[in-house]
């Protein structure tokens, strides 16, 4: 906990002096086909593609994460349903309410939405209940813009295993819970990286760091964990 709180102090810093767009990048650019569908990912390093890939290339250069974009879910839930195209707008250490800040500038112009977050007001020992209530706050205004509205629950966290497991499992029933009230559906991110004979925890392969998934990590999440709201 202390070696996380250390590099999110540090990273406040990087991004400010990177300056964090709100807009953020598209998995798959260009011009989408006649009848494609816009959904904007908005989220923290889970959703950026973090340690593989940042949305923001200088930031990304920054924090010393790489380039490869299929280490972002939004790629392979694009290669999947080639009618999609993603915004990527994650933010490598912003906790909900920073997320929901950017929503609008996110928003602009999608037809869907994706709101994911909360390990991070986890990992600074925030109220799992406000950030239930600030997920709770994006979908009601994805809704309100008009949008097709998901919201993804909380991955596995080795490095912070067993500390965090009961926070996550708590935090994870409180969106289940606002998902049923809002009539959104959830993204099983959690049951998609748990590791069933380590449960609480990632399997080796699908974690790059014990913080963020690898590649192979990101692809079940694309295309076992992703559907479209």
């Amino acid at each position: 906990m202390d070696r996380l709180a250390a590099v999110l102090l540090l990273t406040a810093g990087v991004l400010a002096a990177a300056g964090c767009g709100g807009s953020g990048s598209r998995s798959n650019p260009g011009r989408g086909a006649k009848g494609s569908i816009l959904v904007a990912a908005l989220g923290d390093s889970i959703t950026a593609g973090s340690p593989g890939y940042d949305p923001s290339h200088a930031r990304g250069k920054l924090l010393g994460f790489g380039s490869n974009v299929e280490s972002q879910w939004e790629y392979w839930a694009a290669r999947k349903h080639p009618r999609l195209r993603f915004r990527n707008c994650g933010v490598y250490g912003e906790r909900t309410d920073e997320i929901a800040r950017r929503l609008a500038a996110c928003a602009h112009g999608a037809q869907a939405l994706v709101v994911q977050g909360g390990i991070v007001d986890i990992a600074q020992g925030r109220p799992v209940a406000a950030a239930a209530r600030n997920l709770r706050r994006m979908v009601e205004r994805g809704k309100e813009l008009g949008l097709r509205v998901a919201v993804a629950d909380v991955p596995p966290w080795n490095n912070e295993y067993p500390y965090a497991a009961d926070r996550i499992r708590r935090l994870n029933g409180l969106i289940a819970r606002l998902a049923r009230a809002e009539h959104v559906p959830v993204l099983p991110f959690y049951r998609t990286l748990d590791d069933p004979e380590r449960p609480g925890r990632m399997p080796g392969a699908w974690t790059v760091d014990g913080d963020n998934p690898s590649v192979a990590g990101y692809r079940r999440l694309g295309e076992l964990a992703f559907r479209l709201p």
